[in-house]
């Protein structure tokens, strides 16, 4: 896991680095950074509404499918996907989003668990010395290189008894504790984890504790704004269900979270979730009904031009349908007996039952053991 953060976390120290040298204050540049990713991220943020948009077209097709095929569960899902394949619509279009942001959160663990290597630059052996010395400072507590927080621990004893790493490297204690000073919000250290239950309430533990609850506010804001939004375009959807569990389960699990992890991830969230806020609005705007419909047709046109100028390659619905059939074939071949004839699915149990108790009569015959055909039949 910790070569996981290593790996995804490098490009976004680098970039972090960057905008930190720029505005040379850590708040300030988890939210230059923020804005710079969901630039970044508008092209994918944009296709996404765009294919949410044209389901929304598809929903009473489907709602008809539905009623068609009520008691044919198979029947429905085929002619689903038909639907998507003739209107040219990948139904999960919008689990990219959710890889990317799980991407994203990874980099930005990273990058705020190791400032001294992504923001400070300093070298491996510099930061091993480092963390060896307040590993030693507090007993070897807590303070190891397999620990994500060994950095901010050691940042903390830096800034509690600077002498003990003078000789560490050059200018290594008075770079920590000038960057200490603008690790903050408001004066609070966004290396600290926010706490229900601080030593005290000081305005630094009440900045840390207010942090989670507002990204947890900020992600109840896009749900909510998204379950409207969703009514006011399909008001025939079914409310309630595990969707909008989800909805509010979120902002819980960000608040949660938000009292596990280094307050600058709950920082990030908070911006996240404001910037997500306004590009979802300006898309939902932008994504008229009659926008979508002319954007529908074209998209329908170019896929229709895209298959008569490569016809031996397959769209992801027609990869799909082809699987779906291919499954069939083989339940309808498992379901016939040596004469060609269907049969029932007890009688396919039996023919089942009959193999496994044959292949285990075979085991026992090659290894010498007793075979009680009784005691299987119990089983």
């Amino acid at each position: 896991m910790i070569k996981l953060y290593d790996i995804i976390g490098y490009p976004f120290g680098f970039l972090m680095s960057l905008i930190y040298g720029l505005f040379d204050n850590y708040a300030v540049a988890i939210i230059i950074f923020t804005v710079v990713t969901k630039l970044i991220l508008l092209p994918v943020n944009y296709s996404t509404q765009k294919n949410a948009a044209r389901m929304q077209l598809l929903n009473p097709k489907l709602e008809k499918l539905k009623k068609s095929f009520a008691n044919n569960p198979q029947r429905l899902q085929q002619e689903q996907q038909k639907l998507y394949q003739q209107e040219g619509v990948n139904p999960m279009g919008s689990c990219l989003p959710a890889f990317i942001q799980m991407f994203l959160l990874f980099g930005v663990l990273d990058v705020v668990y190791k400032p001294l290597t992504h923001i400070l630059r300093f070298s491996k052996g510099v930061r091993e010395a480092a963390i060896s010395i307040a590993s030693d400072l507090v007993g070897g507590k807590g303070i190891s290189l397999s620990n994500l927080r060994c950095e901010l621990l050691t940042m903390e004893q830096v800034d509690a008894q600077p002498s003990k790493f003078a000789d560490v490297a050059e200018n290594f204690q008075t770079l920590v504790s000038e960057f200490n000073q603008k690790f903050t919000v408001f004066g609070a250290n966004l290396g600290k984890t926010p706490s229900f239950h601080p030593e005290s309430w000081t305005r630094e533990a009440i900045i840390l504790f207010m942090i989670p609850i507002v990204a947890g506010i900020s992600q109840l804001l896009v749900s909510v704004y998204t379950q409207i939004h969703q009514k006011k375009v399909n008001p025939n959807m079914q409310g309630g269900g595990c969707m909008a569990v989800m909805f509010y389960v979120m902002p819980l699990l960000t608040i949660w979270f938000g009292f596990e992890l280094p307050a600058g991830v709950g920082f990030y969230w908070i911006w996240s979730s404001l910037f997500s806020f306004l590009i979802t609005l300006v898309l939902n705007s932008y994504f008229t009904p009659e926008r979508t419909a002319q954007i529908n047709e074209n998209e329908k046109e170019k896929a229709r031009i895209y298959a008569e100028k490569h016809p031996d390659k397959k769209t992801f619905m027609q990869r799909m349908l082809e699987q779906q059939a291919a499954l069939e074939e083989q339940q309808n071949t498992a379901r016939k007996n040596a004469s060609g004839e269907k049969i029932s699915r007890s009688e396919m149990n039996k023919q089942n039952r009959d193999k496994i108790n044959e292949a285990r009569r075979r085991m026992a015959e090659k290894y010498g053991d007793v075979y009680d055909e009784n005691e299987n039949e119990e089983d």
